[in-house]
């Protein structure tokens, strides 16, 4: 079944909920207007609960269908921006200095109050559906903190499905897999201790840099020669700290990175090999390093049964040829790994063009695929809880 008729006619009203949104973007859990928005539509849509306030900023809004059934699924979208300043010289463009919608949270939030509209107007379906609006997508794992509020229990969430823009795939296509479709996020942090001295006479030194020189070449080694080649994983430098003057060797040095993978046996390996090489790699030129592995977002693990129903909804909406269920994963994170882990559930990407990519200073997104995603949301709801 294609688009919509009636999603499509409120197409420019959704455009326009998500360019305000886009010009007014706000950080990690300080999404005060947007959610305070977001919860005035809900109650203006007639849902018949709209709880604030969990996760610190989060909105649930509740509507129920017009069947018996009384299962419920989870819809979540993410409201939170990016620190950074955009470029776009779009007329919508952000007002806030160094704050921009630079991954599409804007038009997640908008689809979402579509759907939201469509669904208390028609109720075409049985049992519950919570919508449900995250802080704290980028890096404030707000994901897990409304679990920690109580989120599947408040509202007995059956499933979670969510949705991201992608892109380079074609606006309105899908993609999607079973299995990890968005990687585990870790970071790592190497604290180097050597012996300063004058850069003159380095023999009297123990040099922090070329330490780290030297570490950061061995730690490509466990990816290319301990990690299954069949595997993923990445495991990137991306920042190195030493020194303050250039005739002197430095004291100590600090590397920071990140490492990405997409099955928790890897990323057991990776962090084992770590704690091995690092302070036998120091120790080898005399020095001492300490190593502190954190563990961020986990793997985004789409649910067998529940990916294989999310793509035929997909292909109703797009057609059979617009849709991939065997998508590529990507070494991205994503929060919503922690729903998934607490219910079984599907994450789908739909297409955003031949945009800029995520996370960069020109993005935008894309308006032309709200009427496919807010209809991808509809027929999930109405297949997934059918009117007997």
């Amino acid at each position: 079944m294609p688009i919509i008729n009636r999603i499509a006619e409120f197409h420019d009203e959704i455009t326009e909920w998500r360019r305000d949104f886009h010009a007014h973007p706000e950080l990690l859990y300080a999404v005060e207007r947007t959610a305070g928005i977001v919860a005035d539509k809900l109650r203006s849509f007639g849902c018949d609960e709209v709880v604030t306030g969990i996760g610190q900023t989060g909105v649930v809004g509740i509507i129920n269908g017009k069947g018996e059934g009384t299962r419920t699924i989870g819809l979540r979208a993410d409201m939170d921006a990016l620190p950074m300043t955009e470029r776009t010289g779009k007329p919508y463009a952000s007002t806030s200095a160094g704050r921009m919608h630079a991954c599409g949270h804007d038009g997640h939030t908008a689809m979402l109050l579509g759907a939201a509209k469509y669904l208390a107007e028609t109720r075409n379906f049985s049992g519950r559906v919570a919508l449900i609006f995250q802080p704290a997508e980028e890096g404030g794992a707000g994901g897990r903190a409304m679990l920690d509020d109580g989120l599947v229990e408040k509202f007995d969430i059956a499933e979670f499905f969510g949705m991201h823009n992608w892109p380079g795939m074609p606006a309105g296509h899908f993609g999607i897999r079973a299995g990890g479709i968005m990687a585990a996020t870790d970071r790592f942090y190497i604290d180097i201790i050597g012996r300063g001295g004058h850069a003159a006479r380095p023999q009297t030194t123990i040099d922090p840099v070329l330490v780290a020189a030297n570490m950061i070449v061995g730690m490509q080694a466990i990816v290319s020669r301990n990690v299954d080649p069949l595997a993923n994983a990445v495991l990137s430098v991306t920042m190195v700290e030493a020194g303050e003057a250039d005739n002197v060797i430095s004291q100590s040095a600090k590397i920071t990175g990140t490492v990405r993978t997409l099955d928790g046996a890897v990323q057991d390996q990776i962090e084992d090999r770590l704690n091995a090489f690092v302070p036998a790699l120091a120790a080898s030129f005399g020095a001492e390093a300490k190593l502190r592995y954190a563990r961020g977002y986990p793997v985004t693990v789409n649910a067998p049964a529940q990916t294989g129903f999310a793509a035929e909804v997909a292909r109703e909406v797009a057609g059979p040829e617009r849709v991939d269920a065997d998508a590529p994963p990507s070494m991205g994170g994503e929060d919503f790994s922690f729903m998934l882990n607490q219910r079984p559930g599907a994450y789908i990407f739909i297409g955003n063009g031949e945009s800029s990519e995520l996370h960069t200073e020109t993005y935008d997104f894309n308006d032309a695929v709200i009427p496919a995603g807010v209809s991808y949301w509809v027929r999930l709801v109405e297949r997934a809880l059918p009117v007997e």
